[in-house]
């Protein structure tokens, strides 16, 4: 993974707990076959196409209240 990615992930998502946890969901997605959300030039692997999709708002998260 980019570090810069994740510098600027970290903007949208503060928890880098709660950032893992997106990320590595949306890897097990895009490794299974999901289309990515973000369109690149260079060859992304699925943890870096995660983070920019993170980065460029596509992907959100909410915490649940019980």
């Amino acid at each position: 993974m980019r570090d810069e990615y994740i510098k600027e992930a970290l903007k949208s998502i503060q928890d880098p707990n709660i950032l893992i946890n997106v990320v590595s969901r949306r890897v097990k997605q895009l490794r299974r076959g999901n289309r990515p959300l973000v369109v690149s030039l260079e060859k992304l692997t699925p943890e870096d196409t995660a983070l920019r999709e993170i980065i460029e708002g596509k992907i959100s998260h909410e915490l649940a209240t019980a």
